[in-house]
C-alpha cells in the first residue's frame, strides 16, 4: 500500500497539470466562445443579465454575455494579442456568476489578416498591417433568400475579387424583393389577419430569436473563408409596416444593437452601417441615429468600422467620432475626380461612395448605369483616393428575377470583372493613390514617390505627351533628370502593355514637368485607358 502511494500522488499531479496546461489555442483575431447552460421559468432575454472581462497582454475587453436558446449563454472574444488570456464572469445569476477561464492567442495564419482599420487619413489596413483597398458589392437581401440561392451567390462571389459586401440584418420590402425570409429577429408573440386575410405576426420585442442570428453568424463566417468585409446595415426604411422592423421603438432599437453587438463584435470581418438611407427612416431623428451609433460604439469593445448612409446627395455629419470612414450615396462627385477628392479635404476620413448607382436595366434611373460607366466611376473615385462600391440590377423578367443588387445569385452583368482588375492594380501600387496635384490636374495621381497614374476616362486619344506635375501630393516634388517607364492599362479591356520608350523629366515649366525631348506615347483610339508610370532606379 505505502509503495503504490507515491505512484497515485505522481498520476494525480499529472493530471492536474495537463488540466492547467492544456489550454485552447486560439489564433489572434480569431473567436474564442465559453458556454454555459442555466435554466428557469422566466424570459431569459430579459432576466439573466451577463458579461466577461477578458484579459490579456497589455489589454482588456468587457464583452456582454448573450443568451442563444436552449439554457446556454455564451460569451465571446477577439484576442488581439498573441500570449495567454484569463477571463472572468459578471452574472446577476450565481451559476453564471464568477466563471474562470484561459486560453492561448497564437499567431495568426493563412488569411488571417485581422479586422480591417482606417489607416494614413484617407485609407484602410487590415490589422497586421496589409494594406486594403475596399473593392465591394451589394446584395442587400440575400441572407434572406433560399438556401439554394445563397450558396449560389457565395459561389459568385468566391470568383469575384470582391472584398466587401454591403447586406441588410433585417429583410427588405421592396418593389423588386418580395419574398417572405424564412427566419425573423424576432419571436412571434401571436399570428392575426388583416382585413384583407393576410397573415400579421406579431412580436414579442423582449424575445429575439436565436435561430435567426445562427444563421447570419453562418453567413458571415462563410464571407470571412473568401476573404469579404461583411458590412453590415443595422436599419433600412424597406419594410413599409409589413414586419414593423422600421418603426420599433428606441428602447427596442438599442436592445437590439446590444444583442447584435454581444453575439457579432468578435466577427472580424464585420463593419457597422447603421442605416441605408436613414433619412428615409421616418421613425428616427437625427438625435435619434446619433444615440443609436453611441451605443453600437459602446457596445463594441474591438471599434469595427462604423458609418451611416443616406439617400442621394444627402451628407450625414461624417466627421463626428463615432464614424470611421464616410458611406455616401451621390454620383456627382465622382463624375470628375477633382470632386470626390474635395470630400476627403472636407471630413478628412476614408470616403466609400458605396452607392453611385447600378449597372444594369431597370427602369429606375439609379439601375441602368452601362457596365462601362460603373467602371469608370470606380477609376474615378480610386484615382482621387477614394473608393466606390459595385452594384447590380438586371431584370430579364420580372421582379421574381435574381437581381443581384438585391438577392443575390449569378452575376448577369460585366463590371464586376473589372473590378478585381482594378484591385490588382491597386495592390502591384506601393501605397494608396491620391491626386498629384489636387484641384488643378484631374487626371493624375501619385502612389506613393516616382509612381503615378493617368486615366484619361471616355476621351479618346491618339497619343499623350509625358508630363507630370512638379506636386506629388503630400511628396516630394519631382524633379527634373527623373527616368521613368509607363505601361498602357485598359481598364475595360483588363490589358497591361508595356511601353519600351524611356523618358526623363526635364526642367519644370509652369508647375510641369514634360520629357526632355517631348516624347509622346502612341494611345489606342479607346476611351477609358490609363497610364501607369514608374521610375527607373
Amino acid at each position: 500500500m505505502n509503495i503504490l502511494q507515491p505512484k497515485v500522488f505522481f498520476y494525480l499531479f499529472c493530471l492536474v497539470q495537463l488540466e492547467l496546461y492544456a489550454q485552447p489555442k486560439i489564433e489572434r483575431w480569431a473567436r474564442f466562445e465559453a458556454e454555459w447552460t442555466y435554466a428557469s421559468g422566466g424570459n431569459l432575454f430579459r432576466e439573466v443579465q451577463l458579461s466577461a472581462r477578458f484579459v490579456g497582454p497589455d489589454t482588456t475587453f468587457t464583452v456582454a454575455g448573450f443568451y442563444d436558446g436552449n439554457n446556454h449563454f455564451k460569451v465571446r472574444c477577439m484576442p488581439t494579442q498573441t500570449g495567454t488570456w484569463t477571463y472572468t464572469t459578471s452574472s446577476n445569476k450565481k451559476e453564471l456568476n464568477n466563471k474562470k477561464g484561459s486560453f492561448e492567442c497564437v499567431n495568426a495564419t493563412g488569411n488571417n489578416r485581422g479586422p480591417v482599420k482606417v489607416s494614413d487619413v484617407h485609407h484602410f489596413k487590415y490589422s497586421d498591417g496589409t494594406r486594403y483597398y475596399p473593392l465591394g458589392t451589394t446584395a442587400y437581401a440575400w441572407t434572406h433568400m433560399g438556401q439554394g440561392l445563397q450558396e449560389q451567390t457565395l459561389r459568385s462571389l468566391q470568383n469575384s475579387g470582391f472584398n466587401k459586401i454591403r447586406m441588410c440584418v433585417f429583410p427588405k420590402n421592396y418593389e423588386l424583393v418580395k419574398e417572405e425570409p424564412e427566419l425573423y429577429p424576432f419571436a412571434v408573440r401571436e399570428v392575426k389577419k388583416d382585413e384583407k386575410g393576410n397573415v400579421l405576426n406579431v412580436w414579442d420585442f423582449t424575445q429575439f430569436n436565436p435561430a435567426f442570428f445562427q444563421h447570419l453568424e453562418k453567413r458571415i463566417d462563410d464571407l470571412n473563408r473568401l476573404g469579404i468585409e461583411a458590412d453590415l446595415i443595422l436599419f433600412h426604411p424597406y419594410d413599409k409596416g409589413r414586419w414593423g422592423f422600421d418603426a420599433m421603438p428606441h428602447e427596442v432599437n438599442v436592445q437590439y444593437i446590444k444583442y447584435l453587438t454581444a453575439r457579432l463584435a468578435s466577427f472580424r470581418n464585420v463593419w457597422w452601417s447603421l442605416a441605408n438611407e436613414w433619412d428615409y427612416v421616418k421613425s428616427k431623428t437625427v438625435a435619434d441615429w446619433d444615440a443609436l451609433t453611441q451605443a453600437v460604439v459602446e457596445s463594441d469593445p474591438y471599434r469595427h468600422l462604423c458609418s451611416i448612409h443616406g439617400s442621394t446627395a444627402t451628407y450625414y455629419d461624417y466627421w463626428k467620432p463615432a464614424f470611421t470612414h464616410a458611406s455616401i450615396q451621390d454620383d456627382a462627385p465622382v463624375r470628375h475626380s477633382g470632386g470626390v477628392s474635395t470630400l476627403r479635404n472636407v471630413y478628412h476620413k476614408p470616403i466609400i461612395l458605396d452607392e453611385v448607382g447600378y449597372e444594369g436595366n431597370l427602369k429606375s434611373r439609379w439601375g441602368r448605369y452601362s457596365p462601362e460607366e460603373m467602371t469608370h466611376l470606380a477609376w474615378v473615385g480610386v484615382m482621387a483616393g477614394t473608393y466606390v462600391t459595385h452594384g447590380e440590377s438586371y431584370m430579364f423578367k420580372d421582379a421574381s428575377d435574381t437581381i443581384f443588387w438585391a438577392k443575390g445569385g449569378p452575376f448577369k452583368g460585366t463590371s464586376w470583372k473589372r473590378f478585381a482588375f482594378l484591385r490588382k492594380i491597386l495592390e502591384e501600387a506601393p501605397s494608396p493613390l491620391s491626386m498629384s496635384d489636387v484641384s488643378r490636374d484631374y487626371r493624375t495621381s501619385s502612389a506613393g514617390e516616382g509612381y503615378y497614374f493617368v486615366y484619361f476616362g471616355n476621351e479618346v486619344n491618339d497619343s499623350w505627351v509625358f508630363n507630370l506635375p512638379a506636386k506629388n501630393g503630400e511628396g516630394p516634388k519631382l524633379t527634373a533628370g527623373r527616368r521613368f517607364k509607363i505601361d498602357i492599362i485598359d481598364t475595360w479591356d483588363m490589358t497591361v502593355q508595356a511601353v519600351p520608350t524611356v523618358f526623363e523629366t526635364g526642367p519644370e515649366t509652369d508647375y510641369r514637368l514634360f520629357d526632355k525631348d517631348l516624347k509622346k506615347v502612341r494611345l489606342p483610339l479607346r476611351p477609358y485607358m490609363a497610364l501607369r508610370i514608374k521610375e527607373i532606379k
